[in-house]
């Protein structure tokens, strides 16, 4: 039975145009047989044609089980063939049709799977939009807390703007308050700068708990390279790791926000 069932799906995965291809063949090969028979096997009306174009012609009608009557097999040779071809003909239709259906169906569940798709793909842009104001207001939290913490008091200006050419040298405020209308805190600027990421690394997890981001690859990979980056800085203090690892947490982490606000903005204007 599994054996059974098993041959019928090979054969209703097989495409429609290779049975209608073995149908139209199976015509002159059966007419070449027919043609190969010692005379005297059919009974020919006056006039018929003895030669290929003459068994080619009953070849067709055989197979379409037309059976005008006008070429008779009158002998078990050819009787047999005859209903070989029939049943030959018969079976290639059926399977022809079989797999017509079964593609069909194959369309079918396609187009169905494509539209359920389509309406998760809306909704999940939908989520992400209304999602978007909160995210970006993060993600520029964080390029503050980046100014604060890489350039100095005496270069400080309004509004404040991430620079990320910067060196070691212009990292000197950093253990200062970081002076942003933000932060209203006394704590040293990268300390205010590690909470912010902190919290950041929290709000992307929860995101990804509520958005299928993998629709965004691009978008879910910058979440997944933030939160890598901020675990990696340092898994006991990040605030005490060496001033290599700080400026190039906040490089790769800036980078990825102006990136993350560049895909967020693309999102929400296509769905416009």
């Amino acid at each position: 039975m599994n054996k059974l069932k098993h041959f019928w799906h090979v054969v209703s995965n097989i495409r429609p145009i290779y049975w209608i291809s073995l149908y139209l063949l199976l015509v002159p090969l059966f007419a070449l047989l027919y043609w190969l028979l010692p005379p005297g096997q059919f009974r020919i009306p006056d006039g018929g044609s003895e030669g290929y174009g003459g068994w080619l012609y009953y070849s067709i009608v055989t197979i379409t089980t037309l059976g005008f009557g006008d070429y008779t097999p009158a002998h078990a040779g050819a009787q047999w063939i005859t209903a070989v071809e029939v049943m030959c003909g018969l079976l290639t239709i059926g399977f022809f049709l079989n797999a017509v259906g079964s593609m069909k169906s194959e369309i079918d569940v396609e187009s169905e799977m494509e539209k359920q798709r389509a309406v998760h793909a809306r909704t999940e842009q939908d989520k992400l939009v209304k999602n978007t104001p909160v995210f970006l207001h993060r993600l520029n939290l964080f390029l503050t807390y980046c100014y604060a913490v890489t350039t100095p008091l005496s270069r400080r200006s309004v509004p404040p703007v991430y620079n990320e050419n910067f060196t070691a040298e212009d990292m000197t405020d950093m253990n200062r308050p970081s002076g942003l209308e933000e932060d209203r805190s006394s704590r040293p600027a990268i300390k205010s700068l590690m909470k912010c990421a902190s919290s950041t690394c929290l709000y992307l997890d929860s995101l990804q708990s509520r958005v299928d981001l993998s629709l965004w690859p691009q978008l879910l990979e910058d979440c997944f390279a933030f939160v890598a980056n901020y675990q990696m800085l340092s898994p006991l203090d990040p605030e005490t790791a060496p001033n290599e690892e700080i400026i190039h947490f906040i490089r790769t982490n800036a980078a990825l926000c102006r990136d993350m606000e560049s895909l967020l903005t693309q999102i929400s204007t296509s769905k416009n």
